[in-house]
């Protein structure tokens, strides 16, 4: 169960870059206090029937301070640039929904995106200087973009493309790891750890 109090660190501030790594991070802390729900579904609070109980009472005022929590969790973290932008929202759901209509775009602009994503990955080739773990870092660095626009990447698709554009010099880990286990189920770690070895 959740604390009622908001004591753990807060993701950085969003200042208008970055908007996947921050919705990521602000999405995990409002799970984190259980207000990810209250964001997502932004339900109207019942009132209170006449001669409620106490219980009624306790539930409806913790509504009330979850729906003003995931609100204010959300204004507090982002640059006073930035709050300008949902100052006008009335609920947590409508302030998370401008920011990722203003920050990550329409449906089409994010599939664009992921699209030529793609075709920077299927481009990629080690370069004759460059180290295993530098090419697998540059690998890395574009599917964890793709994979923050929610687009699912598998890490086979990975493993098949280093496989594919690595340098000839690295044939005979290749072979070696061909005989000792079946390349579909290899993780792309234990791949790079071979190869580095």
């Amino acid at each position: 169960m959740a604390s009622s109090d908001l004591s753990l660190n807060t993701p950085q501030t969003f200042t208008g870059e970055n908007y996947q790594i921050w919705s990521v991070k602000m999405k995990s802390y409002l799970e984190t206090y259980d207000l990810w729900e209250v964001v997502m579904k932004d339900k109207l609070i019942q009132s209170l029937p006449a001669n409620p109980t106490l219980a009624q009472i306790k539930a409806h005022s913790d509504e009330k301070t979850k729906k003003y929590k995931a609100k204010t969790t959300i204004q507090n973290s982002v640059a006073d640039s930035i709050f300008s932008k949902i100052i006008a929202c009335e609920t947590s759901k409508e302030a998370w929904k401008t920011l990722k209509q203003e920050y990550q775009g329409s449906e089409r602009a994010r599939q664009n995106q992921i699209l030529n994503l793609k075709r920077d990955f299927e481009s990629l080739i080690v370069q004759d200087d460059e180290t295993i773990a530098k090419y697998s870092n540059r690998i890395s660095l574009i599917v964890n973009k793709i994979r923050l626009l929610g687009e699912n990447f598998k890490d086979d698709r990975i493993v098949e493309k280093i496989l594919v554009t690595i340098l000839e010099k690295f044939e005979s880990k290749i072979s070696f790891l061909e005989e000792s286990k079946d390349l579909s189920t290899i993780s792309v770690a234990e791949l790079i750890s071979v190869l580095q070895a």
